[in-house]
């Protein structure tokens, strides 16, 4: 902990982003939404300069979870941020570094290392995907490698600071607005391409006409597309169902509320954990076999299948699959649910989402619970019939819909399909709330 401290100088006067003085507008934060998903998609169809273009891209099957593009500014996408996350929160959790994440220069020094740690992992990434191969540069010259870091690094940096900017200045974060559009773009080519690819459209749904159209139509092209919809309505129902505890406010008599606990409570964040945890086991694979020492396994390509430990990190072949593997698909699936459930049991011990938290909240906002008085105890036994459950069940549910999704083979990939769904939900929930704040300003200071 005593280095941790002694980090702090240091983490907490790292460049960022501030924050807006004064509340913004709807249509400002829709502003610089829109400007920063254009430089993301910019940025994810610009090649990177000296990379080989025909290098074989062994991370097609993590690039919609990484919100990445292979080979072009994107290639490393959110993995850095995340990874840095995932590595803080286990470590805060464990209580390996002992940080009070109410007491407000432990959430600074909490963030600013989050950051540095984003940082050390975009240059560790950019250096270790270049020298090992994995990123190749045309003919191996040793200064186009090198070129190749610094781009991917100042690229990692401005991923890390757009992502600033849209949590500060725009619509929920820029990691969900990120793997959005990533996903968005998996659906609609993946779906909709209408050009010919061996004999037929490549698009699931132009092929499946144009099959119809010969009188030779194949239902199970349909597969991943219902799983698609199937997953989408499942997610969109989950989104709305929760608990609400009654509250009265002990400074206005006869005035009440409720306290909405969701039952997908820590959102879809713990599934963007499980995933990038799964796909760093399939980086980290990828980089031992071509340091000649497999330990992991072989991840495979696109014409070897995946063998070792990795294998089971890594998405199974879709059920409609001649080569469709049972145990694959069965312990893959238990390996994503149960780190759905840790991520999730992490996330709300760690983000004052926990029962403990909420009713210090409650309490120092001055509600009760109607019939009891304002004994904090009171009020986190109330929560505490609810939120470790749904944390729970709401871990378990996000981990096996997007297990499900993933085996069916769903547009757009099984978890970013539900990552998608989740993360507009809650941007449509909070341009909603910003738009009722444009109407009642009164209401901003009120809530906030």
């Amino acid at each position: 902990m005593s280095f941790v401290r002694s980090l702090e100088p240091i983490v907490t006067k790292l460049p960022e982003v501030q924050r807006p003085r004064v509340p913004l507008s709807f249509k400002d934060k829709l502003k610089w939404t829109f400007l920063v998903l254009i430089a993301y998609l910019l940025m994810s169809n610009t090649m990177l300069y000296g990379f080989d273009p025909q290098a074989e891209n062994y991370f097609k099957s993590i690039q919609t979870i990484l919100a990445s593009s292979f080979g072009t500014l994107m290639s490393l996408g959110i993995g850095p941020i995340v990874t840095a996350g995932i590595i803080l929160q286990l470590l805060v959790g464990a209580k390996l570094i002992d940080l009070n994440l109410a007491d407000p220069r432990d959430r600074l020094l909490y963030n600013g290392l989050q950051k540095f740690l984003a940082i050390v992992f975009t240059l560790f990434e950019a250096s270790v995907m270049v020298l090992v191969g994995a990123l190749p540069a045309k003919g191996g010259d040793p200064t186009l490698e090198i070129l190749l870091i610094i781009q991917l690094f100042i690229a990692g940096l401005f991923v890390i600071y757009m992502d600033e900017v849209v949590s500060r200045w725009g619509i929920g974060s820029g990691i969900g607005l990120f793997i959005v559009a990533g996903v968005a773009q998996e659906i609609a080519w993946r779906g909709f391409n209408p050009f010919f690819e061996g004999g037929a459209p490549a698009g699931i749904i132009p092929k499946f006409l144009y099959e119809l159209v010969k009188g030779t139509p194949d239902f199970l092209t349909l597969i991943p597309f219902f799983a698609f919809l199937i997953t989408f309505l499942i997610v969109v129902y989950f989104e709305s169902v929760r608990v609400e505890i009654p509250l009265t406010y002990g400074r206005f008599r006869g005035l009440r509320g409720r306290y909405p606990i969701k039952f997908i409570y820590a959102s879809v964040i713990p599934v963007i954990f499980a995933s990038i945890l799964m796909a760093n086991v399939q980086l980290w694979a990828t980089i031992l076999e071509k340091m000649g020492n497999p330990i992991l396994g072989t991840p495979g390509t696109a014409t070897t299948p995946p063998s070792g430990i990795v294998k089971y990190f890594t998405i199974p072949t879709p059920i409609y699959s001649a080569n469709f593997d049972v145990v694959h698909a069965l312990v893959y699936s238990a390996i994503l649910i149960s780190l759905a459930v840790l991520f999730s049991k992490f996330w709300v011990e760690t983000t004052g989402m926990d029962a403990k938290s909420v009713a210090r909240q409650l309490q120092r906002s001055g509600m009760k619970i109607p019939g009891f008085r304002g004994d904090i105890r009171i009020i986190e036994k109330v929560l505490s019939r609810y939120i470790p459950a749904v944390t729970i069940l709401g871990g378990f549910t996000v981990g096996a819909l997007a297990a499900f999704a993933d085996v069916t083979g769903a547009l757009g990939g099984g978890t970013g399909v539900l990552l998608t769904v989740g993360i507009l939900y809650r941007m449509y929930e909070e341009m909603a709330r910003e738009q009722i704040f444009e109407l009642y300003p009164a209401l901003r200071r009120f809530v906030e």
